[in-house]
C-alpha cells in the first residue's frame, strides 16, 4: 500500500512540473488582453496628432507676410493647414460676431480686439507697424509733410474711419490740425493703396508695410515718428475654434523668433 502512494505522489509532482512551462508561456487570455491594451496606448501616445484645418481671420495689412508664415508653419507642424481669410478688421469682427467658423483671429489694433472679449480667448500682440504717406509714381506734386494733403487740388483717399488705419489716419491729421477731405473712403488698407497705384488718388495714408510692396507703383514719403501713430497687432484664438490644442499653438509660434523674423523681414516692428 506504502509503495503505490509513493507512485501516485511522483506522478502527482511530475505533471505539477510540466505543466508550470507551459502556463509560463501561454498566459491567461485576461493576460493577453492587457498585454494588447498596452501596446496599443503606448502606438498611440507616440503617433503623430491628427491633421488639424486651422482658419485664420486676419488684417488686410498682414496678406503678405502671413502667407509667407502660414507656409513656414505648415512645413514645420506636418499634417496642419492653414487657411487665411484678409479683410478689414471691422468686417473680421463682424463676421466672428456672426459665428464664423474659425479658430484665431488677428487684427490691426487693440480696440477691435477688445471688443470682441466675449468671443475671444486671451490676445498677444505679435507684431507693430506705422503709418506713411503714399503718392503717386514720381511723387508729381511733391508731396512731403502731412499738412501737404489739405491742397484741395489733391486728390486723397482714405480709409473709412471705422476701419483700424482710418482711425490712425484721423488720429495724426487731427493732431497736426490738418483738414483733408478724402475723394473716397475705403473698406481697408490694400484699397487705399490700390487707388494710388492705379493713379485714382494722387495720395493717400497707409501702413508702411503695404507701401513697400508697392515698388516703384508708389513713393513713399515717411511720417516723423513724433506725428505718427503705432499700429498694434493683437492675436487671440476664437472660444467658438474646433480646434482649440492647434490654433493656440499656432498663435503662440506667431511669437516665435521664425515668425518675429518673417514679421520684420516684411517690414513689420517687433510687439
Amino acid at each position: 500500500m506504502s509503495a503505490i502512494l509513493n507512485r501516485r505522489t511522483a506522478a502527482a509532482a511530475l505533471t505539477a512540473a510540466l505543466l508550470v512551462p507551459l502556463s509560463a508561456c501561454g498566459g491567461s487570455d485576461d493576460e493577453k488582453t492587457d498585454t494588447g491594451a498596452s501596446a496599443s496606448a503606448s502606438t498611440s501616445a507616440s503617433a503623430p496628432a491628427g491633421a488639424a484645418n486651422l482658419t485664420v481671420l486676419a488684417a488686410s495689412s498682414l496678406t503678405d507676410a502671413f502667407k509667407t508664415a502660414g507656409a513656414a508653419y505648415e512645413k514645420t507642424h506636418p499634417g496642419t493647414k492653414v487657411t487665411f481669410s484678409f479683410a478689414g478688421s471691422q468686417e473680421l469682427a463682424a463676421q466672428v460676431k456672426q459665428g464664423a467658423p474659425a479658430d484665431a483671429l488677428v487684427t490691426a489694433d487693440t480696440k477691435t480686439m477688445d471688443g470682441l472679449k466675449a468671443e475671444t480667448n486671451d490676445a498677444s500682440v505679435i507684431a507693430k507697424n506705422r503709418l506713411v504717406i503714399a503718392t503717386g509714381k514720381g511723387n508729381p506734386f511733391k508731396i512731403d509733410d502731412l499738412k501737404d494733403l489739405a491742397d484741395t487740388k489733391l486728390k486723397v483717399v482714405l480709409a473709412a474711419p471705422e476701419v483700424p488705419v482710418g482711425r490712425y489716419s484721423k488720429q495724426i491729421l487731427d493732431a497736426r490740425k490738418v483738414e483733408v477731405k478724402p475723394v473716397s473712403q475705403e473698406p481697408n488698407v490694400r484699397a487705399v493703396l490700390s487707388k494710388v497705384e492705379l493713379g485714382e488718388a494722387d495720395a493717400g495714408l497707409v501702413y508702411k508695410t503695404d507701401s513697400a510692396k508697392s515698388g516703384d507703383k508708389v513713393v513713399t514719403v515717411d511720417i516723423p515718428d513724433d506725428q505718427n501713430a503705432v499700429a498694434s497687432y493683437p492675436a487671440a484664438t476664437l472660444k467658438q475654434s474646433k480646434n482649440a490644442e492647434a490654433a493656440a499653438a499656432f498663435v503662440t509660434w506667431l511669437n516665435s523668433p521664425e515668425a518675429q523674423k518673417i514679421l520684420q523681414d516684411a517690414g513689420f516692428q517687433q510687439p
